[in-house]
């Protein structure tokens, strides 16, 4: 009897005291139900979204190429007509060309929220609806977007596009999960998955071996941090396996060695403008990576180099100033010039780490956010909006 006492009692300490046990009925479907019908009963209202509809008129490019104007830049006050544009970091310039940007949001914010519904219900209407967004975005040859980003963050009196311009194609982010989900559906042609995945399969090859895309798989902030998570999820929708092994390289490497201070912060976001802003983006990131490229054999979560720097270790740093954004101050570090009131959100390393690593306050934390930012700056970093797709 005091054996079978001890092992009720050892069972009761282990829900209770061992977060990843007590974290096991934590659902995400059922947490976001209600949220996710009411997004995806407007999307079925959405009308078909297309660049081409709004022509950028400094874009050297045809109607089907993504153009959008580098954020922080703001005409010159010292020319006539304003020419050269120059940079204000961390200012975004309203006056910008945003049209082709908007309309990623839009499919983005519809997509995702069809997939979840379908997800969560298997309706065949979202998935048709998804379907028919898509083809008419990616597919129809009136109407497609052409996969590259050669005229992105363009500068204008300045360069026709950059290779950091490919971060506006993080709001693409969602879709081929939200696919995935849907994939199966009868509602779902097997015409518009073969061309989607070839649509994402030529993007992705577009990324990898042009000037601007290697320049920004380069980059040593946070640029190249979200170049290689698009890349993990468009390979691992597409089924690109070697591709998927470079991000795994890239993660462990380099973003966690030459990216990564060893109080797990990340310098050179901290150096910019809106410190605080920019640090929770490259967690974010960070954690999406880990949660795409994960496997029972290689869990990034646990990855570390032999001075502790890892995941684990960043998630440390930053959860109390998640938690109270005052502290951040206090530390000495500097408040952001824009948005500042704006942060955190409902942040998705947090829900990823306190799933993967089973820490309690972080999805705690997560919980008491708010899940849909209202501040349009806010709203362009948060790449992930309906988690579903992201867990199981």
């Amino acid at each position: 009897m005091k054996t079978i006492a001890a092992l009720i009692l050892l069972w009761l300490w282990l829900i209770c005291a061992v977060p990843s046990l007590a974290g096991t009925s934590f659902s995400v479907a059922d947490i976001d139900r209600n949220r996710i019908l009411v997004d995806a009963s407007n999307a079925l209202t959405v009308p078909p979204i297309t660049i081409t509809k709004y022509r950028a008129r400094l874009s050297l490019g045809d109607p089907h190429d993504f153009y959008s104007n580098a954020d922080y830049f703001w005409p010159n006050t010292n020319t006539p007509n304003g020419l050269p544009y120059i940079n204000r970091d961390g200012q975004s310039n309203p006056h910008n060309f945003n049209k082709h940007r908007e309309c990623l949001f839009q499919l983005h914010d519809a997509v995702a929220a069809l997939g979840a519904a379908y997800k969560i219900t298997g309706d065949d209407r979202y998935a048709a609806k998804a379907a028919q967004l898509l083809r008419v975005f990616f597919l129809d040859p009136s109407s497609r977007m052409n996969p590259n980003l050669q005229y992105a963050q363009a500068i204008p009196g300045g360069p026709s596009g950059r290779s950091y311009g490919i971060i506006d194609t993080l709001r693409l982010l969602e879709i081929p999960r939200a696919i995935t989900a849907m994939e199966n559906s009868t509602a779902f042609p097997p015409d518009v998955l073969a061309g989607l995945k070839q649509w994402f399969s030529d993007y992705t090859h577009w990324m990898r071996t042009s000037k601007s895309g290697i320049q920004e798989s380069q980059a040593a902030n946070n640029h190249a941090v979200a170049y290689w998570l698009q890349i993990a999820v468009f390979a691992q929708f597409t089924g690109d396996e070697p591709d998927l092994a470079d991000c795994r390289k890239q993660f462990t490497d380099v973003f966690i060695p030459k990216q990564m201070a060893a109080d797990g912060s990340f310098p050179r976001e901290l150096a910019r403008t809106k410190p605080y802003g920019y640090s929770i983006f490259q967690l974010d990131n960070m954690a999406a990576l880990c949660q795409v490229l994960s496997t029972p054999g290689d869990n990034l979560w646990q990855f570390q180099l032999p001075d502790g720097r890892g995941m684990r270790k960043a998630m440390e740093f930053m959860y109390p100033y998640l938690a109270d954004k005052n502290k951040w101050l206090a530390d000495g570090h500097r408040k952001d010039v824009q948005a500042w009131n704006g942060w955190p959100v409902r942040q998705p390393s947090l829900l990823f780490a306190g799933l993967a690593c089973g820490e309690q306050k972080y999805l705690d934390l997560w919980l008491k956010l708010s899940a849909d930012p209202n501040d349009d700056e806010v709203r362009r970093n948060v790449a992930i909006t309906q988690p579903v797709l992201w867990v199981h």
